[in-house]
């Protein structure tokens, strides 16, 4: 972690821990210096840095490319390894941002559901992040965030005192099967592929449960 990151560390980590009361399971799932996509449930902006929070590496997060224009932000953003998309004109850019990420060795954390939960409960996972993982060759560990929404949903402005929030990680998955049958298929069989990878990630994180396994 260079100092800009690890000081923005060290604040969520006594923030989740003093305000929310925060519980991390399982985080030595995820490889400490290899590539690896996290791919959690998304019900609060206080998913992104709950994920990252629970683990001993640094991680890279995406942020809107219009942010990196603004000044200080966009320095902040650069230093704590956000990756910049581009949603009005398309994801090529930003899925080649992501796949050089990987390349490098880096984590980063992918929502299959692609937008905040409305209701707290988990949403039909979108193709994109098939995609993303059939073009890399980085393992999947699937993550679920628990009370976030009931602590900072969409519906509440501000975050509750106390609202016990949970991060837990998953078995990392490999996909090498799929990501083999995608080399020479025909497109309609990849764009099938693409989704059977996210629906198979979120089957995964609806069956993490809220405790340590035995």
């Amino acid at each position: 972690m260079n100092p800009v990151y690890f000081l923005g560390w060290c604040f969520y980590r006594s923030l989740f821990a003093a305000y929310f009361g925060w519980r991390v399971y399982n985080n030595e799932r995820v490889p400490q210096k290899r590539a690896v996509i996290l791919a959690a449930n998304h019900a609060s902006f206080l998913d992104p840095p709950l994920v990252g929070s629970g683990l001993h590496r640094d991680i890279n997060y995406l942020a809107r490319k219009s942010l990196f224009r603004v000044p200080l932000l966009g320095w902040i953003l650069r230093t704590v390894n956000a990756v910049p998309v581009d949603r009005d004109r398309g994801g090529a850019a930003g899925l080649k941002a992501i796949i050089d990420r990987l390349h490098a060795g880096g984590a980063i954390i992918l929502f299959p559901e692609g937008t905040r939960s409305g209701d707290g409960n988990l949403q039909p996972a979108r193709s994109g992040i098939g995609l993303t993982v059939i073009k890399s060759d980085a393992p999947v560990v699937p993550v679920r965030v628990f009370g976030t929404f009931e602590a900072w949903g969409r519906h509440i402005k501000f975050p509750r005192f106390r609202r016990r929030v949970a991060v837990k990680y998953g078995k990392p998955m490999r996909f090498e099967q799929l990501r083999n049958e995608a080399q020479g298929c025909s497109k309609a069989r990849l764009k099938e592929i693409y989704q059977q990878v996210a629906d198979e990630i979120m089957a995964a994180i609806a069956k993490l449960e809220p405790h340590e396994d035995k």
